[in-house]
């Protein structure tokens, strides 16, 4: 997993997952604290996330929240927006784009 960026914007690559989770969380909450206004988190680079990666993100939305902040997702890949879509978390985060849930495939 890396993640490269500033306080504004930051793109997330590799594996979000169990082995890489406390260097993200890391970085996402010093992102959050050091900067003002959104947060943008760029998934296009993201290979794949589990349920400890998604956890993550939900942290760095409750924190980004707490700070007056908001966490906006931008290019979510498809698997990822069928998992948010599932645990109805498109309805909670902000999403760049939204999700045409109706375009996804069913699983």
């Amino acid at each position: 997993m890396h993640i490269r960026g500033d306080h504004a914007e930051l793109v997330v690559g590799g594996r979000l997952d169990v082995q890489s989770a406390a260097d993200a969380r890391t970085v996402l909450h010093s992102a959050v604290d050091d900067g003002v206004g959104d947060l943008v988190l760029d998934l296009s680079e993201l290979d794949s996330w589990d349920a400890t990666g998604l956890g993550v993100i939900m942290g760095a939305h409750r924190r980004a929240g707490r700070c007056g902040r908001r966490l906006v997702l931008r290019g979510v890949p498809p698997q990822m927006q069928r998992l948010l879509v599932a645990t109805r978390l498109h309805r909670i985060l902000a999403i760049e784009g939204g999700i045409g849930v109706e375009t996804l495939p069913r699983v």
